[in-house]
């Protein structure tokens, strides 16, 4: 990530999972790199980095994809301007996807005077970062290559005499048998008014014989005790301060992931500060941890293991934590996720300074750096370009795939291979990033519109999204939850497939159309990590693959899958009964539940659907197909407005029989013409008339948008905050008639679900702005 002063931060590329949720907008995540990495200007004995520490005046402005950071100071003869940025081509979805930074300087003199600077790019070796106990080598070489210098950062195996040479003996931080368990401190309850207990695992832990402190409550099995009661079980234990005396601290970890919210898991204080948090995998399985405290030696230290969790999987469980030298068997070093390489390289002539090759053991710093000297005369200006690339292939999706490698591996055997790349076709990368961002900003449209509706790109180069070795686009909801490019989210986003409509045409047809697709036509809206379909996503996935062939220069990847095109609109179909065009049977959706009764929203996405199908059978021959779906959306289209239209807004027929189901019912919904919405995506006709359109839009905006939601969700409470106090916002469903409120909506509902009425989740938001 670039910051705002122009420092890279959160280094996310080691393929180390890190996962997002709803806290990280009220609470983003702190700037912090895990490695030590900085530029700097050096003129005479002035060294200034360039960040907030080195320079009074600096100023930030974002044009997706390009940062542009400015340097000034009152002290320094020079300003600084940094242009940073990954290629991106629209079209190119290989170029687009380089595992490279370009950090290009322009420095200026705008003094009467000549100045003589060296600007100084600095790295420390971050290969396998998080395995610093693993037996291993860090080795530096700098390589000096037609058009680049380049600091190359790898990593190789120890030779066998540096393993563990002569390890002194183990320090169990704990007996943890009989009494020594008095000496940690225990604190929080279990079962209302019991103390936490400290006591040997369940059975189905005990694949060894081992003592065990833990705090568990979803495995307790105690008589009289109700499960609200072992889910309110919480509590902390706190170790006996101890003296750092060996390298690493190694320890078993089973039970529930960390949480930084809650600072669920096992942390290690050191004089009195968090260093580390870790925690299971929600296995019963134990997991070998290690945490590296050579940084720390003879200082004291404590560990607290704390169960703040209150659902299923909210307990903890830790054993054997000892103080050791010995290394961790973690696999064969080349199979790490942090395994690879990492080049800073400096472009043109040769660097004018280069650090020399150097190696060091694991868990010690191996620091390098490169520079370029230049004299400026009064009102000149020269360029200094840096470039940063990777090669991390050892990619593994947690909960889903063991092992699925990286797309860019594939076609670069190095970092050095990458900045190569990029010096070869230099002229066309820089030059097509720029035009692009160039030609979408030159625009009469409003500056902030252009960039509201290009940032969300973004998104692409985060960890929400993937690219396997094999091409397989992948994924996420939100970093690592959901799993399986979920179809009821992702038909949301249109940039994708806009920007790079290969990456969409491959997922229609390789994971839609293929390993998701049913005999009967349903598609399994998770790929191949669920069984059941959703009705929105079924209908989006039609009417995307309309929008996959519009993309396309010529008509075969229409004709190649027509024939699931087909089989799945038919299953749509078959949920209509009566061909009335509204589906009233149980409809799961992007809401996570089943509804039941004719849902506006819904059937207004089935309707476009139709349209859509009916359009792409007319393209390839099928006139018998193509009448019969637009039949039916004509006769959807009076049935949705004389059934589901209250002269207001469109409203939801609950089935009375499932009345205990979640449903908006006569609520106001964010969605209730996303129908409409995406036939102007794709040019259909109409599937919801324009009064009765602009009608909906008119109440969303009455009863939905408030220009400050704080008041709302403090009378509303459930739900995650999306838009803080002090924020505006579109709600998703507000109440404005009396026959149905969130009770009645909730029925006896997941009360997570319900919650989302009271969200201001950004993607709706945008569907409905899109109007």
């Amino acid at each position: 990530y670039l910051g705002g002063d122009g420092r890279l931060w959160h280094w996310d590329i080691f393929n180390k999972h890190t996962g997002t949720g709803d806290a990280h907008y009220a609470r983003p995540l702190v700037p912090q790199s895990p490695v030590a990495q900085r530029f700097t200007l050096a003129i005479g004995d002035q060294v200034r980095p360039l960040d907030r520490e080195g320079f009074s005046d600096i100023a930030f402005r974002g044009e997706y994809p390009i940062g542009l950071v400015n340097y000034a100071d009152p002290a320094v003869p020079l300003t600084v301007r940094l242009e940073a940025f990954s290629p991106f081509i629209p079209l190119d979805e290989n170029d687009s996807g380089l595992p490279a930074t370009i950090l290009r300087f322009t420095l200026k003199n705008p003094t009467a005077l000549p100045v003589e600077a060296t600007l100084s790019g600095e790295l420390e070796n971050p290969v396998c970062l998080r395995h610093l106990a693993h037996p291993g080598l860090l080795r530096n070489r700098i390589v000096r290559a037609p058009g680049f210098t380049s600091l190359h950062c790898a990593a190789e195996p120890a030779p066998a005499a540096a393993v563990d040479p002569s390890p002194r003996p183990d320090l169990p931080i704990e007996d943890w048998s009989g009494a020594a368990f008095t000496r940690w401190k225990v604190e929080g309850t279990a079962f209302g008014s019991a103390p936490v207990a400290l006591a040997d695992l369940p059975a189905d832990f005990r694949s060894s014989s081992i003592n065990t402190a833990h705090l568990v409550h979803s495995f307790v099995s105690a008589p009289g005790v109700s499960n609200k009661e072992k889910d309110s079980a919480t509590g902390r234990l706190v170790s006996p301060p101890f003296v750092i005396e060996r390298h690493h601290l190694l320890l078993s970890v089973a039970g529930d992931k960390p949480n930084a919210k809650s600072r669920h898991g096992v942390t290690l204080f050191v004089d009195d500060k968090p260093v580390v948090t870790l925690g299971g995998e929600r296995e019963t399985t134990f997991y070998k941890r290690i945490i590296d405290v050579r940084a720390f030696a003879g200082k004291t230290a404590r560990i607290e293991i704390v169960d703040n969790g209150t659902r299923a999987w909210g307990w903890i469980a830790v054993a054997g934590i000892t103080q050791t030298d010995r290394h961790l068997d973690q696999g064969p070093l080349e199979k790490l996720s942090d395994f690879g390489t990492l080049d800073l390289a400096l472009l043109g002539a040769p660097a004018d300074a280069a650090s020399a090759d150097a190696t060091c053991p694991f868990g010690e710093k191996l620091p390098g750096s490169l520079a370029r000297r230049v004299t400026l005369a009064p009102g000149a200006e020269t360029e200094i370009v840096f470039v940063l690339a990777w090669r991390f292939p050892n990619l593994s999706i947690q909960d889903s795939f063991e092992y699925v490698g990286r797309h860019y591996a594939t076609r670069f055997a190095s970092s050095t291979a990458v900045v190569a790349h990029i010096v070869a076709h230099h002229d066309r990368l820089v030059g097509l990033t720029r035009l692009w961002r160039d030609t979408w900003y030159d625009s009469t449209l409003p500056y902030w519109l252009l960039d509201r509706t290009m940032l969300n790109a973004s998104i692409l180069a985060s960890s929400t999204c993937y690219r396997f070795a094999d091409g397989r686009f992948y994924g996420w909801e939100g970093v690592g939850c959901c799993k399986g490019t979920c179809g009821h989210v992702y038909h949301y986003a249109h940039s994708t497939g806009r920007l790079f409509p290969a990456i969409e045409r491959d997922t229609r047809e390789r994971v839609d159309f293929g390993l998701a697709l049913q005999p009967d036509g349903a598609i399994r809206f998770r790929g191949e990590f669920n069984d059941i379909p959703a009705i929105d996503a079924q209908a989006g996935t039609i009417l995307r693959a309309l929008r996959e062939h519009q993309m396309c220069a010529d008509d075969a990847f229409l004709r190649r899958n027509w024939p699931a095109i087909k089989r799945s609109t038919r299953w749509l179909i078959e949920q209509d009964a009566n061909a009335d065009g509204l589906i009233e049977n149980g409809q799961h959706n992007t809401l996570d539940s089943h509804w039941y009764g004719a849902v506006a929203w819904l059937s207004g996405l089935y309707l476009a659907s139709l349209h859509a199908a009916a359009r792409l059978a007319d393209l390839v021959g099928d006139t018998a197909f193509a009448r019969e779906c637009r039949a039916i959306a004509e006769t959807g289209k009076t049935s949705l407005t004389k059934q589901l239209f209250d002269g207001d807004y469109f409203i939801n027929r609950v089935d009375p029989a499932h009345l205990d189901a979640i449903n908006s019912g006569t609520g106001c919904a964010i969605d209730q013409v996303f129908g409409q919405s995406w036939a102007f995506q794709v040019g259909l006709p109409r599937v919801i008339p324009k009064e009765e359109t602009l009608a909906a839009l008119r109440s969303l905006w009455r009863y939905n948008f408030s220009p400050d939601v704080g008041p709302y969700r403090a009378a509303n409470k459930a739900g995650r905050w999306y838009a803080m106090p002090g924020e505006a916002g579109l709600l998703m469903c507000t109440f404005p008639r009396r026959d149905w409120d969130l009770t009645r909506a909730a029925g006896k509902g997941n009360p997570t679900f319900v919650g989302y009425f009271n969200e201001c989740m950004n993607g709706f938001e945008y569907q409905v702005a899109g109007h």
